[in-house]
């Protein structure tokens, strides 16, 4: 399915979190500030100018064209060349109007004209019909989009064209002890090699997804983040639109992740899914209906404070030997102890039994408050794939309804997919958008 589908933007839009946005028309130029609920549209005429839809528009011609411009780009998402006859067929708009909205997308940079490719059976046709017909086609790679994950050991950004099609990515491993500050850097200097190695000009960047953890609001400041030092209280989103032309989209890692797999991975045309992000303090996103579940501050799915209903005060004793407890943020180690576990050693084995035990109750208290149809396993530790079946085990014997429980198929990847699909949504409000307003910063 293309990402410009109209149901596949919907079922997007109906997750995402509610912020207000700019919105951008390619024909107008301009940009106007709203909250972003699109209504479906249809034209309901032949020659795409008055009936119903003239009703609709009160006589505003130029509405009237960014919706014939908005019809017309929907018909070319899905990235075969197409004629003007097609177009006509596939619009329900008139001749004229489509030749008349092609233009004006060429002018733009949205839609080329193609030469057909040397098929015998199209140049045969070509020549008993004579002049030979016009072909069209989007334009995906009039502008770039970004998703970068801020983690607690690295940063990670992936690249891709304005239907989503991945063309490269970049990661730099970060110190765990980094500075806020510090760390914005290294992520910028992670934009810049991605950028540099794929000869991408910033300015062609229609829009950012930013994932990290803690409880994120919708203006991208962080609530709580614990994960990182100086991480509470930080204004991340107006940090890094410093560096950017265009907007920056900044949400929870795990509610990104849970994204990423409903949009290319485990959890693809399920509804009701749950991710979660399994380590030393574990944390969960959730879609209800296919749509984001945030909660009235951002802090739905902070399952790492389910410790402190019970006895287990210090989540770092979970994974730790007697003598020796592993630091909540040394990934290295907890990765140490899930192998030696796979390999049979005892303590090891006790080691991972306790904190599957936590993992368990964790989830099953979201299962048991959702009803998800799928949880998908994620995150740094490796060895998950060995916790899969004793915690569908586990599952079964807390649950009402034990879910289908399956390992990521994003793998590191993950969060950055899921920050690349939110500025994705956010560039299908840009090219579909009806709205006068004025052009969007860093919109090539």
């Amino acid at each position: 399915m293309s990402p410009f589908d109209t149901e596949a933007g919907d079922e997007l839009h109906r997750r995402s979190p509610q912020r207000t946005v700019h919105r951008y028309d390619p024909l107008t130029s301009r940009q106007c500030r709203r909250e972003p609920e699109r209504q479906p549209w249809t034209p309901r005429n032949g020659d795409g100018e008055g009936g119903e839809l003239a009703q609709l528009t009160g006589g505003d011609s130029s509405l009237l064209r960014r919706i014939n411009s908005a019809v017309t780009l929907h018909a070319l998402r899905g990235g075969d060349a197409l004629t003007l006859t097609q177009l006509v067929g596939d619009t329900g708009l008139s001749r004229p109007t489509v030749e008349g909205v092609v233009e004006g997308l060429i002018e733009s940079g949205l839609v080329v004209e193609v030469v057909p490719d040397n098929d015998p059976k199209r140049a045969d046709s070509a020549r008993q019909r004579g002049r030979p017909a016009r072909h069209f086609r989007f334009r995906a790679e009039a502008g770039h989009l970004l998703g970068i994950e801020i983690g607690t050991h690295g940063a990670r950004a992936v690249m891709s064209d304005l239907t989503g099609r991945v063309l490269s990515s970049y990661a730099r491993p970060i110190d765990e002890s980094t500075g806020a500050t510090e760390r914005l850097a290294l992520v910028r200097a992670t934009v810049a090699e991605l950028l540099r190695r794929t000869g991408v000009s910033r300015d062609t960047l229609w829009a950012v997804g930013v994932g990290t953890p803690g409880v994120v609001d919708a203006e991208g400041v962080v609530r709580l983040g614990t994960a990182l030092p100086g991480w509470t209280g930080l204004e991340l989103g107006a940090r890094l639109r410093r560096s950017f032309r265009c907007p920056v989209l900044v949400e929870n890692d795990a509610n990104l992740a849970a994204i990423g797999e409903h949009w290319r991975g485990a959890a693809v045309g399920m509804g009701d899914v749950v991710f979660v992000l399994a380590g030393l303090s574990p944390g969960a996103g959730s879609l209800i209906n296919g749509r984001l579940h945030r909660g009235f501050g951002g802090a739905a799915g902070e399952i790492g404070s389910l410790h402190l209903l019970g006895r287990e005060s210090n989540p770092a004793q979970l994974l730790s030997a007697p003598s020796k407890p592993i630091d909540p943020l040394d990934e290295a180690a907890v990765a140490r102890v899930l192998r030696l576990a796979e390999q049979g050693d005892q303590v090891a084995l006790d080691v991972r039994d306790r904190f599957l035990t936590r993992l368990v109750r964790d989830v099953a208290a979201l299962v048991l408050a959702i009803d998800p149809e799928i949880v998908v396993v994620g995150g740094w530790a490796a060895g998950l794939d060995g916790m899969l079946e004793p915690l569908r085990a586990q599952l079964v014997r807390f649950c009402l309804r034990p879910p289908e429980v399956r390992l990521s198929a994003l793998g590191d990847d993950v969060i950055a997919v899921g920050a690349l699909r939110l500025a994705l949504e956010h560039a299908e409000e840009q090219l579909f958008s009806v709205d006068q307003g004025e052009r969007t910063p860093g919109v090539g």
